[in-house]
C-alpha cells in the first residue's frame, strides 16, 4: 500500500524512481532520499558527510509515524539534507543491508524494529543508531534532530572518537561479540516491586487477602490484577497463588452471595464470612475484572462461573431500563441487616425436597444455631464438592445437580422476600468500571449480551449525562442530571470507551475516548503536577485536590494516566505520553512507600514500562482464518497490549483517525495481524500460530 501523493507534490526525490512501495512512500518526502547504492555512499565520500540509513517496510505502523512526524517536516529535512546523506531501505527488498544494522543495532545494546535508523560513515561502517526517535525528547530518546545535531557536532569536531567508535563497532559485528547495556529509564519497577513484596507480607495464607486493615477485609480487585501483572512479567509463581486462594476464598464465603451472585462490601470478619451487606456497583464491576483477567490467566472454569453470576446479578438487579446501571443495594431489609441474604434450616426443609435439603444444607454450611443473628445462617461453600459428596454418599453429579435445583428454588423464594433498598441514582465513574468489566468479559468469553449491555450503558452516558454544552455530568436520577463531573468521571469513561474499542472495534469508541481526554487536559490540567479532581469552571472551594490513591474505585489521575497511555500506544500524539509521565512523576514518592494504595496507578506505571504491545488486525470478518486470529488476542490475557481490529476496505479511512490502523492492509487479501513494540514493529502474519508467537511474554 503506497501513500497517495497530493494532486501536485511540492517535494519529488529520486525514491519516484523506485518500485518498491515502502520507499514510494516517501517519494515526496522533503528528504533528499536516495535509494541503497553507490551513488549514495559516492555522495557522502565526496562531501565528507556522515550517511543515514533508514530501514522499514510499507506496512511498519512506526515507521510512517516517524515519516509523519520528522520526514516530512521542512525544517528537519533541511538540517539532514544540509549534514547528512540519506538513505532509505526496504527489508523486504534488501534483507542483507537490513540484517547487517539490525546486528549493529543490536550490539550498540537497543532492542531491534524497525524503523531501524542507522548512522554510518561514508563508507558504511555503522556508528550509532536506534529505532523510532521522536520529533522532541520523550519516551527516554532523544529526538531526532538532536541526534542529528549530537551526531554532526561529533562528526566535525570529534571526528577521531567516532573513527574509533565505528571501528570498534565493526570489530565487534565480525567477532559477533556480546550485546552492550542498555540505559536505566528514569522511571524504574522499584515501586512496583515494593508494592508486591508489601503484598506478600500481608498476605493471609489461611484465608487469602491481605491484612491491611485492622479488623475487616475489603475486596481487593486492584491489588490481585496488579499481582497479576506482576506474574505475567516474571513468572512468580507466589503472586499468582495469592491471586488464586484469595479469589477462591472470596467466592466460597458469605462476602459472595451464593444464591445471587455478587458480592458485598466487605467482611467483618478475617475469613470472609460474615459480610457488610450492602452491595456497590464499583465493587462488583472491579471483582468482575479482576475474574475475568484470573480466568484469561488460568483458564479455570470456577473463575468464569463466579464472574458470569455476578455479571447476572448487576443486569438483573442494578440494570436500569435505559441501560445504565444504579449504585448499589443497601445491607439492611425490613431494618435488619442481612435479613434478605440468610437462612434457618427449617426454611431450607421447608421449600426443598429431602435430599435437596440435605446437599443444600451440607455444602452451603446451614445449621443450626447458625454463624449470624438470630440462628440464622450466611451461606457460605467452604468444603470442596467432593468431599460434601463423600460425606453425603452421593456421587460429585448427583450433588451438582441437587445443588443447581436448590439455587434456583432458594433463590426464586428469596425474591419473594422484602427487598434491600436499591440507590437509582446513575454515577459516571462507577459506570464506567461496570462498562468496561462487561467489555473485557463479553470479549474474554466470547458472550455477545454482556458487550450490547456495556454498548447500552455507555451510550446512555455519554448521551445522558451532558448538558447543553456536552460537559460529562456526575450524576442522573429520574430524568435530571446534575453537577459537574470530576476527573475520575471523565478518565473512567474514557478508559470505558477504549475498553469497548478494543472489544468491537468500532472507532465511535475511539473517538469518544479521544474527546474525553481533550476535555480532561482542558479542564483539569495542572502544569505543574498532576491533574485536579475538579474542572476549572467547578465551584471554587478552599482547596483544589489532585488525588492519586486507589481507594474503592481508580482514583480520577490514575485511570487518566492509563487512558493516556493507551491512547499513545494506539497511536494519538497530542502529549499523551507525556501528560500520564506528569501524574507519574508527581506521585513517584508515594508510590515508592505506599504502593498498595496506588495499585491502578502502579498498573498504569506497569503498562508504561512493560512497554505497550500495539496489535492491528487486518480482515474481513468472514475471511478464513480471521476468527482465529482474533480468538488468539480476545482470549489471551495482554495486560501490556493495545488491540484494534478492521475490515481492509474501511482500514485506509479508518487509519486517519486511528493512527495505529494507517498504512495496514490485508497482504495478498488474507487476514494480516501486525505486532509493534516500543516504537518497533514485527514482520506481518497471517496465522494464530504466528501470532501467538509475537506475544509470547517477555
Amino acid at each position: 500500500m503506497s501513500h497517495a501523493p497530493p494532486s501536485a507534490p511540492r517535494h519529488t526525490n529520486r525514491l519516484a524512481l523506485e518500485k518498491s512501495p515502502y520507499l514510494l512512500q516517501h517519494a515526496h518526502n522533503p528528504v533528499d532520499w536516495y535509494a541503497w547504492g553507490e551513488e549514495a555512499f559516492a555522495k557522502a565520500q565526496a562531501e565528507d558527510k556522515l550517511v543515514l540509513v533508514s530501514i522499514g517496510y510499507s506496512t511498519c505502523h512506526w515507521c510512517h509515524v516517524m515519516e509523519r512526524e520528522s520526514f516530512e517536516d521542512e525544517e528537519t529535512a533541511g538540517y539532514l539534507n544540509e549534514r547528512f546523506v540519506a538513505i532509505k531501505v526496504d527489508r523486504e527488498e534488501r534483507p542483507d543491508v537490513d540484517k547487517i544494522y539490525m546486528d549493529a543495532l543490536q550490539a550498540m545494546g537497543q532492542q531491534g524494529g524497525w524503523p531501524l535508523n542507522v548512522f554510518t560513515l561514508p563508507d558504511g561502517r555503522p556508528v550509532a543508531g536506534g529505532t523510532y526517535f521522536p520529533p522532541q525528547d520523550a519516551h527516554g530518546r532523544r529526538s531526532f534532530r538532536a541526534v542529528l545535531e549530537i551526531l554532526h557536532e561529533a562528526w566535525t569536531k570529534r571526528r577521531g572518537d567516532v573513527l574509533q567508535n565505528a571501528e570498534a563497532l565493526t570489530d565487534h559485528l565480525r567477532r559477533q561479540l556480546s550485546h552492550a547495556e542498555a540505559a536505566s529509564p528514569a522511571l524504574h519497577r522499584g515501586p512496583l516491586d515494593a508494592a508486591v513484596s508489601l503484598y506478600k507480607r500481608t498476605y493471609d495464607a489461611q484465608d487469602g487477602g491481605f491484612a491491611l486493615q485492622p479488623q475487616n477485609k475489603f475486596p481487593p480487585s486492584m491489588g490481585l490484577m496488579l499481582l497479576l501483572r506482576h506474574n505475567f512479567r516474571t513468572g512468580d509463581a507466589q503472586a499468582l497463588a495469592i491471586v488464586e486462594h484469595t479469589l477462591k476464598r472470596m467466592m466460597a464465603g458469605g462476602i459472595y452471595d451464593q444464591i445471587g451472585g455478587g458480592l458485598c462490601r466487605y467482611s467483618t470478619d478475617y475469613q470472609w464470612i460474615v459480610p457488610h451487606f450492602e452491595k456497590m456497583l464499583y465493587d462488583n464491576a472491579l471483582f468482575v475484572q479482576a475474574l475475568t483477567e484470573a480466568f484469561l490467566v488460568t483458564g479455570e472454569p470456577v473463575y468464569r462461573k463466579a464472574a458470569e453470576d455476578t455479571i447476572a446479578y448487576l443486569r438483573r438487579d442494578l440494570g436500569a431500563p435505559d441501560g445504565a446501571f444504579f449504585s448499589a443495594e443497601d445491607a439492611d431489609s425490613e431494618g435488619h441487616e442481612g435479613r434478605f441474604y440468610v437462612w434457618t434450616p427449617g426454611e431450607v426443609a421447608q421449600l426443598l425436597p429431602e435430599g435437596d435439603a440435605r446437599a443444600a444444607m451440607a455444602y452451603w454450611g446451614i445449621s443450626s444455631p447458625g454463624n449470624f443473628e438470630h440462628g440464622a445462617t450466611i451461606l457460605t461453600a467452604a468444603r470442596p464438592p467432593a468431599e460434601v459428596a463423600q460425606q453425603l454418599g452421593v456421587t460429585q453429579e448427583a450433588l451438582a445437580g441437587s445443588l443447581a435445583r436448590a439455587r434456583q428454588t432458594l433463590f426464586a423464594a428469596r425474591s419473594r422476600r422484602v427487598r434491600p433498598l436499591r440507590d437509582d441514582k446513575i454515577l459516571t465513574s462507577w459506570n464506567g468500571l461496570a462498562i468496561s468489566a462487561l467489555a473485557k468479559a463479553g470479549r474474554a468469553f466470547d458472550e455477545p449480551g454482556h458487550v450490547q449491555a456495556a454498548e447500552r450503558a455507555a451510550r446512555f452516558i455519554l448521551a445522558e449525562l451532558r448538558d447543553d454544552s456536552g460537559r460529562l455530568l456526575r450524576r442522573w436520577r429520574e430524568g435530571e442530571a446534575r453537577f459537574k463531573g470530576y476527573l475520575v468521571d471523565y478518565a473512567q469513561m474514557a478508559i470505558a470507551c477504549l475498553d469497548l474499542l478494543e472489544t468491537t472495534y468500532e472507532p465511535r469508541w475511539f473517538d469518544e475516548a479521544l474527546s474525553l481526554m481533550r476535555d480532561v487536559n482542558r479542564l483539569f490540567r495542572n502544569e505543574g503536577g498532576p491533574y485536579f479532581d475538579t474542572g476549572s469552571d467547578a465551584e471554587r472551594l478552599i482547596a483544589r485536590t489532585m488525588d492519586g490513591y486507589d481507594g474503592v474505585e481508580p482514583s480520577g489521575n490514575s485511570s487518566a494516566a492509563m487512558a493516556f497511555l493507551r491512547l499513545h500506544a494506539l497511536g494519538v500524539r497530542e502529549g499523551c505520553l507525556a501528560d500520564a509521565l506528569r501524574i507519574f512523576s508527581a506521585f513517584l514518592p508515594a508510590l515508592g512507600q505506599a504502593g498498595v494504595s496506588f495499585s491502578a496507578m502502579l498498573a498504569a506505571l506497569d503498562f508504561h514500562l512493560a512497554p505497550a504491545r500495539e496489535v492491528a488486525i487486518l480482515g474481513a470478518p468472514d475471511a478464513p482464518g480471521m476468527r482465529d486470529l482474533l480468538r488468539e488476542v480476545r482470549q489471551r490475557y495482554l495486560p501490556d497490549g493495545v488491540v484494534m481490529c478492521a475490515d481492509p476496505a474501511e482500514a485506509e479511512a479508518l487509519g486517519g483517525r486511528i493512527p495505529l490502523l494507517a498504512s495496514r492492509q490485508a497482504i495478498d487479501g488474507r487476514p494480516t495481524a501486525y505486532v509493534c513494540r516500543d516504537m518497533a514493529c514485527r514482520l506481518p502474519v497471517h496465522t494464530a500460530a504466528d501470532l501467538a508467537a509475537q506475544l509470547q511474554h517477555p
